[in-house]
């Protein structure tokens, strides 16, 4: 593949589902559309970003609800061909407090991966991950990218382990896709799950031994980190009204993309701090509403220079 003509756009490859939320003590289930990857791309949509998705779905009635949110959203899409013509459905169960836990009815069986020619960053993961036969075709993807001057390949490992409950298992794919990533990302909770039994800094810099330049980990309310060669960055995230928690990683995530397909993977410690910045302001705007629901840059950059003032 030659070099992108522009620096800028972002191709995301995984799963668009529909979540059936699920509230502690309520008998009515929500359908929503969304899926990680489609999440991070529609928020990557509202900060202005170049996006293209790459994905599949199904000609059932959650995949009309999939195309017709698509749609919506202005988001680019590239609709892969898949066999098994199913939609992914995801039931999360919300508690009180609004945090999320899933089950899944996941299909991921793209037959071919695309990109545009002008794709500068690649971001994957989630689902798309370790379903196969999906994740193998993911994985040869960012190996063919990784090995281009001018691409960066972007990992959010989003753990969930509903669909692969075999832990070592579940650790080999991840660790094999951070073997081909410049960024990987993943929770603390992921973490735990994937590491049992060491701390979140030693297991961020187990993925980082694999050959990223940067490893962030986030916090849920007490923020992220970042871990790098030179070391380690902290910084706390607001504190806000929270909703639910639905789509909070993943409008990190949409933030962390577009800070590094404008300027690149953060390189000193203080474009590190200021990216992280971002990076929760905006995952916690997103907690302050109903489910997945990105800040647009306009609403991210006011949160900001209230924060700094």
């Amino acid at each position: 593949m030659s070099a992108p003509s522009s620096p800028s756009r972002v191709g995301v490859v995984g799963e668009v589902l529909v979540d059936l939320l699920w509230r502690s003590g309520e008998r009515q289930v929500t359908p929503a559309p969304g899926g990680s990857p489609a999440n991070v791309a529609v928020g990557l949509r509202r900060l202005g970003r170049p996006t293209t998705l790459v994905t599949t779905w199904g000609d059932d009635p959650p995949g009309e609800l999939v195309r017709r949110h698509l749609e919506s959203t202005g988001v680019e899409v590239v609709r892969a061909v898949s066999p098994a013509g199913r939609t992914t459905l995801a039931v999360a169960y919300l508690d009180r407090d609004g945090s999320a836990s899933y089950d899944f009815l996941a299909a991921w069986d793209p037959e071919r991966l695309a990109l545009p020619a002008d794709t500068a960053v690649l971001h994957t993961g989630s689902l798309a991950a370790v379903v196969e036969p999906g994740a193998t075709r993911v994985l040869e993807l960012c190996r063919e990218l990784h090995a281009v001057p001018g691409r960066t390949v972007v990992v959010d490992l989003n753990v969930r382990p509903a669909v692969q409950p075999d832990r070592l298992a579940y650790r080999r794919a991840c660790l094999r896709l951070a073997g081909v990533s410049d960024v990987v990302k993943a929770s603390d909770a992921d973490l735990a799950w994937l590491f049992p039994g060491l701390a979140p800094e030693d297991a961020a810099r187990a993925l980082l031994a694999e050959g990223p330049r940067l490893a962030v980990v986030t916090l849920g309310a007490r923020g992220a980190f970042a871990v790098t060669d030179g070391g380690l960055v902290r910084v706390a995230a607001p504190e806000v009204g929270v909703v639910d928690t639905v789509g909070a990683g993943d409008a990190f995530q949409a933030a962390l993309l577009d800070a590094i397909a404008g300027a690149g993977v953060p390189a000193s410690r203080d474009a590190l701090v200021a990216v992280l910045e971002r990076c929760v302001t905006a995952a916690a705007l997103n907690c302050t509403r109903t489910g997945a629901d990105p800040p647009s840059r306009a609403e991210l950059d006011a949160a900001l220079a209230a924060r700094r003032a």
